[in-house]
């Protein structure tokens, strides 16, 4: 698997960091809390079991600590309503990104991907609108939706686009919760 295995302090950062104290580390980790204090002093070498509880309590609490806002991409690229298929597959190509939010002032109203373009079998595609190629179902939440409720919409969409006020503030993408997990 060649993951690195964290030092002792890795562990303490991560936990001061999610402002838990050794007890209720301990407490989510099922491990006493002299046994946090020991490992995170670097007293005590533990168990690969016992190792691996812990980084999960760790990774349990940043999930629900972890927010909508912190992962997302701001100053999203995107295309409008109106913009030609030509011009979203020609920002798509630019940008190295296999979809694009459509936004009308500020406001999501879908998402075009190559997939949806590479559907159309017409030889004039490239000049229908956006809005005739593009999917209207998307999935927004607000900038402090958990990363929990994130990934749950990230099963079923390629991207959620946080909104504050109507107002698309970023997109969040399979590879960016991917990035803050690892």
């Amino acid at each position: 698997m060649g993951t690195d295995l964290p030092t002792p302090a890795d562990l303490r950062e991560r936990r001061t960091s999610l402002e838990l104290t050794q007890s209720e580390l301990a407490d989510r980790a099922d491990v006493s809390q002299p046994l946090i204090a020991r490992i995170e002093g670097g007293d005590v070498d533990p168990r690969l079991s016992t190792l691996r509880r812990i980084v999960g309590a760790l990774d349990e609490a940043e999930s629900a600590v972890m927010h909508a806002d912190d992962i997302m991409h701001e100053g999203v690229i995107s295309v409008a309503p109106d913009d030609s298929v030509r011009e979203a597959i020609d920002l798509m190509v630019k940008e190295g990104y296999s979809q694009l939010p459509v936004v009308r002032d500020g406001r999501p109203q879908g998402i075009i991907s190559n997939s949806d373009i590479r559907q159309l079998d017409d030889e004039n595609a490239g000049e229908l609108p956006v809005a005739d190629v593009m999917r209207e179902a998307i999935t927004t939440v607000e900038p402090d939706a958990t990363l929990d409720e994130v990934n749950a919409h990230l099963n079923h969409q390629d991207a959620v686009m946080v909104v504050r006020d109507g107002q698309l503030e970023g997109i969040i993408t399979e590879a960016d919760v991917a990035a803050h997990m690892s």
